[in-house]
């Protein structure tokens, strides 16, 4: 039961501090030493490839090592200790707020009719792709598109890491606090890589291959969870949780992605509206397979609704989660 605390304790500092632009973010640190060891690894290897595999080992190994050194170290001066610098850490590796403030950024430029560029400014903080030429619809439909996506990458995949590992706290003798930090750290280590150095492009398409995959492997199962739990919060939200299932069914492996459409999908369907479509990359536009149906274009009104359906959605997959760990417990 005092694990169950100290995760809600984490996901609750999240809902309320966010991520300060003050503090010195954990995952900020996976990211530089993401790019020392690209400049190293690069400079001593020719083949791309096996560069970035070795990259993608050093970045996990210092990452867990790390890690586990802290947490070890809090726990040999004692429990209390080593409970509240879990917390602290695990925290640090859920990103709800701060994806949800981002979009409620957007939502505020549209609805408020200030200037267009303004809410182009706005969702080029959260998105990768050209927003310069965006319309309203443009706008709205990669917001939603990015709050549906990372619902995976920032809330539930890091849960889903946590609860898994630490499940095998009694095998290895480790409190299950310390070891749903390293679960959690493990996986942001292999997300950060792929937002960094995953690219499909001539720089990075074999140095990051294996961090790609590497990243389409961890996501597999919560994605997947994530899309029904879209679902069936669709349905205590009185969206239109069929349609939401309907094209879930339908389109969630329409994506580039593996994973990235399962919870596009649920979303698409659950407001009634089409995601993907042609996006500029890099001054390259690239044709994106439509996801849903076309009832209707994206407003500002449907990122607060995704807001809502990525929270109660979330919700979802952390009691589904943490049934089962105390089924299998």
């Amino acid at each position: 039961m005092i694990f169950y605390l100290q995760l809600l304790s984490s996901i609750l500092l999240d809902a309320l501090a966010g991520d300060p632009r003050w503090y010195p973010h954990p995952v900020r640190g996976i990211g530089r030493l993401c790019t020392l060891s690209e400049t190293i690894t690069r400079s001593v290897i020719n083949n791309l490839y096996f560069a970035g595999l070795l990259t993608v080992v050093t970045v996990i190994a210092a990452t867990v090592g790390v890690v586990s050194l802290i947490v070890f170290t809090a726990a040999s001066i004692s429990s209390t200790v080593e409970g509240i610098v879990g917390v602290i850490l695990l925290y640090t590796t859920i990103a709800a707020k701060d994806l949800l403030r981002h979009s409620m950024e957007v939502y505020l430029q549209l609805k408020d009719n200030r200037p267009i560029e303004d809410a182009r400014r706005a969702v080029g903080r959260i998105v990768g792709r050209d927003t310069s030429k965006l319309n309203e619809e443009g706008i709205c439909r990669a917001t939603i598109e990015t709050v549906a996506e990372n619902m995976v990458d920032g809330i539930t995949a890091p849960i889903f890491f946590a609860l898994l590992a630490s499940c095998f706290a009694p095998l290895i003798n480790i409190s299950p606090i310390s070891c749903a930090v390293v679960g959690a750290f493990l996986y942001k280590a292999i997300n950060t890589m792929d937002s960094m150095i995953a690219y499909k492009n001539d720089k990075y398409l074999q140095f990051g291959r294996v961090a790609a995959k590497l990243d389409d492997a961890a996501n597999f199962f919560p994605a997947r969870i994530s899309g029904v739990s879209l679902i069936i919060a669709a349905f205590f939200l009185k969206l239109d949780y069929k349609k939401a299932a309907k094209v879930f069914v339908r389109d969630r492996l329409r994506h580039a992605s593996p994973n990235a459409g399962h919870t596009e999908a649920a979303t698409a369907g659950a407001l009634g509206i089409r995601l993907g479509g042609p996006s500029c990359y890099f001054n390259k536009i690239v044709e994106k397979p439509f996801i849903g149906d076309s009832d209707s274009v994206p407003i500002p009104a449907d990122i607060k609704k995704t807001n809502r359906l990525i929270i109660i959605g979330s919700v979802i997959f952390l009691v589904f989660m943490v049934g089962l760990r105390m089924f299998f417990i």
